[in-house]
């Protein structure tokens, strides 16, 4: 998969899927999900914190005021150690979840994790790296799927003064290796991110 498609994934609208009657686990490793060493599951279990907000306050989140529409963001009872920076704050936005550091540049740290560069403007900065990727099959199809888990480093419009850094967990049908993609837009579905 593309970088600027892989970067997409933490911008899509929406919630992590999870399966009904799930509910969020009261022992959430956000550190671990944040840095990209948790797995699809575990990012998945907390699809239900994201629709109730009673079930995000039993997590110690405190659901903020929407200030952009594609993510959905809360503050935390007590601050996490993620990158070597602690944070108060974190959003999730479709498949991903970031921390909102105090870092008006993102820069410094995209470079600190050797992230590439996916476009880099003086308004507006992006860097990502696939920290994993696996071929899986869909135990209910048999269908072929790829899931992979990419760090991201931006910033956006929306918090200025803010550097976001997470990761995104994805789960996508692989393409036939006799395809190729026909230009370098985003996969079917797949949105950019938002512009600032």
């Amino acid at each position: 998969m593309r970088l600027h498609a892989l970067l997409a994934l933490p911008f899509l609208a929406g919630a992590p899927h999870a399966n009904a009657g799930e509910t969020a686990p009261a022992g959430v490793d956000l550190p671990a999900l944040i840095e990209c060493r948790a797995q699809l599951a575990d990012f998945r279990a907390l699809a239900p914190a994201l629709r109730d907000p009673l079930k995000a306050v039993a997590l110690g989140w405190k659901p903020l005021p929407q200030a952009n529409m594609f993510m959905t963001e809360f503050e935390l009872n007590a601050p996490i150690r993620v990158f070597g920076h602690d944070a108060e704050r974190i959003a999730f936005s479709g498949d991903g979840i970031v921390a909102v550091l105090d870092l008006p540049d993102p820069r410094p740290l995209a470079k600190q994790l050797e992230l590439e560069t996916a476009f880099d403007t003086p308004e507006k900065a992006m860097f990502g790296k696939e920290v994993r990727a696996t071929d899986v099959t869909d135990p209910d199809t048999g269908a072929a799927m790829y899931e992979s888990v990419v760090l991201t480093v931006s910033n956006v419009a929306s918090h200025p003064g803010k550097t976001l850094a997470g990761c995104s967990y994805s789960l996508d049908a692989l393409e036939d290796e006799g395809e190729a993609p026909a230009d370098d837009a985003p996969p079917a579905g797949k949105e950019p991110p938002p512009a600032s």
